[in-house]
């Protein structure tokens, strides 16, 4: 056994596709930990594709490439410095699998391939890889590290085998993407792998956006006693260089205590998700920049102040869109959002497309009372005009609806659900206030926005409205909100039935019309755009129910 060991974890923020980029970003990593005197280098699942690569894994010539780039990565490490364990997907045997290359002396000296293939919730890996046999120790300068991939470290198979075969320490490469509460539970389940084995264990994770999802990193080590030794910070990329010697008695190996970041509360770890996904999104793809209409509400003004603070006040442009029943009240907070955030605001009133849309159709409606169809003009007059702004100068659309209105179906197809990008998509209009009135308070770590108040308080205060008709509120067609999310809460993320629900406080008439409500917006939902996921049962690949849907529950 050597004196010491110093491994550096990478937690980096690859991009899913761009392989050469990637390549960079491990090779420029592996160059810092080297002026670090690190001798291993720890990198995240797929590090080199970007993680989920999802359907491109079935792109014969995409994983060729992939696999060229990790042998070009093992022929840097020629020159000695730090070895590199990669994630990286691999053929064997014309089977593909999620692997990690152990890339030392300019060349590839080992190999494992993940053997606990998850297929639940967002994950589909079943359908692309081939599941790895249950993985041996890979031996390093004298230390047999218990190499996992992600889900490996979910049950205690895997580290039980490794543990039984010699494994010292356990090193797990991760792409585990941001949920609520995620972090905690990550945490728990490493604690109890390190309790069953002995071991310590080094859990490395993924940063960045893609698509739907967002990765929070909060990479971490854990002594053989179960301490925290070394915690990366959530949401930015970060090389983190941990020191380890021989324990005492000379069974196995010690790291040394280092910087351990601080983690954040749940409302600034979802501020800092609906940043970093948005900022990701458009970044990645090359929008220059974003759009967004300002109603003087809420879910607008939380939606660009979002927007501001991940991409700055020069890449937002909001446009104010009224129409006959908006008030100048919604007119002035609109403006005094602007005036917080810095960003430009021009005003196109709608009424002249409204009542054009009203005349074509006034032979083919009459006789008949006004209702929704008569509101959603002007809900898809605004929609025309963002799109057209939008192709005019490039900006992408983002939408403003919430978790809330979108399980119930209170948004307008091809109106306020145009858009290219939702930030709260997967936000309950009561977290919707909660990380308004907490913006106002705090300056998010990394914003480009305003310090201090960023949202006037009158678009907080105020009862939500549409403004589709004289004197409308949300609760003319809603519960009160907070009924309405406790429910929603029960039906989505904890897949209740109308029993339990009951016995939690609410009516029964309640519960069974947000339910039907819930079933009937399902067609809506699948033509809605991508947002950021942050509950653990986000409407997508998170909560797949079919549009045609006859069952309901027994009452």
């Amino acid at each position: 056994m050597p004196n010491d060991l110093v491994i550096a974890l990478a937690q980096l923020n690859p991009t899913v596709g761009n392989i050469e980029r990637n390549v960079s970003l491990v090779l420029e990593t592996r160059r810092r930990a080297a002026e670090a005197g690190a001798d291993l280098l720890v990198t995240t699942e797929l590090v080199i594709t970007g993680y989920p690569p999802e359907d491109l894994i079935l792109r014969r010539s995409f994983v060729e490439a992939a696999q060229a780039a990790g042998q070009r990565v093992a022929e840097e490490t020629a020159d000695g410095g730090p070895a590199v364990l990669l994630g990286c997907p691999w053929i064997d045997d014309g089977k593909v699998y999620n692997a990690v290359l152990l890339c030392a002396n300019g060349e590839i000296v080992s190999r494992r391939y993940k053997h606990e293939l998850p297929n639940y919730g967002v994950f589909d890996e079943v359908r692309l890889f081939t599941p790895g046999p249950a993985p041996g120790p890979m031996m390093f300068r004298g230390a047999r590290l218990g190499v996992m991939i992600c889900e490996d470290m979910w049950g205690d198979a895997v580290s039980e085998t490794l543990a039984e075969s010699g494994a010292e320490i356990m090193i797990v490469l991760n792409g585990s993407p941001f949920e609520v509460n995620k972090e905690d539970t990550r945490l728990n389940l490493a604690v109890a792998r390190v309790t069953e084995t002995g071991l310590p264990l080094v859990y490395v994770n993924q940063v960045g956006g893609q698509d739907e999802l967002v990765f929070d990193g909060a990479s971490f080590v854990l002594g053989a006693d179960c301490r925290l030794k070394a915690r990366a910070p959530s949401w930015r990329e970060s090389l983190i260089v941990t020191r380890w010697s021989p324990a005492a008695d000379g069974e196995g190996w010690e790291c040394a205590e280092t910087d351990i970041a601080a983690p954040l509360d749940r409302l600034e770890s979802i501020y800092q998700a609906m940043m970093l996904g948005l900022r990701d999104y458009v970044g990645k793809i090359g929008f220059p920049g974003v759009l967004l209409g300002l109603s003087g509400g809420i879910d607008s003004a939380l939606s660009a102040a979002v927007a501001v603070d991940a991409l700055g006040a020069d890449q937002v442009h909001c446009v104010r869109l009224p129409s006959r029943y908006s008030s100048q009240g919604s007119l002035n907070d609109a403006q005094a959002l602007a005036d917080l955030l810095g960003i430009r605001c021009d005003t196109v009133p709608i009424d002249p497309a409204v009542t054009a849309f009203e005349g074509m159709l006034a032979d083919l409606f009459s006789g008949h009372a006004p209702n929704e169809a008569e509101e959603n003009i002007q809900a898809r007059a605004r929609g025309i005009v963002l799109m057209a702004i939008s192709n005019k100068f490039g900006k992408m659309v983002l939408t403003t609806g919430n978790k809330s209105e979108m399980a119930v179906g209170y948004a307008t197809l091809y109106g306020d659900m145009s858009g290219g990008f939702s930030v709260l998509k997967d936000v309950y209009k009561t977290t919707v206030f909660a990380l308004a009135n907490w913006r106002n308070q705090h300056f998010p770590e990394g914003a480009l926005g305003p310090k201090g108040r960023a949202i006037p308080e009158n678009s907080i205060t105020k009862p939500p409205s549409a403004e589709l008709k004289p004197d409308q509120t949300d609760q003319d067609s809603l519960p009160p909100y907070d009924q309405l999310d406790d429910i929603l809460h029960c039906l989505i993320e904890e897949e209740l039935g109308i029993p339990a629900i009951v016995n939690r406080g609410h009516d029964i008439d309640l519960i069974v019309r947000v339910r039907n409500m819930l079933y009937a917006a399902e067609y809506k939902r699948r033509q809605a755009p991508p947002g950021v996921k942050i509950t653990d049962r986000a409407f997508g690949r998170d909560r797949r129910y079919p549009i045609v849907n006859r069952f309901r529950d027994r009452v």
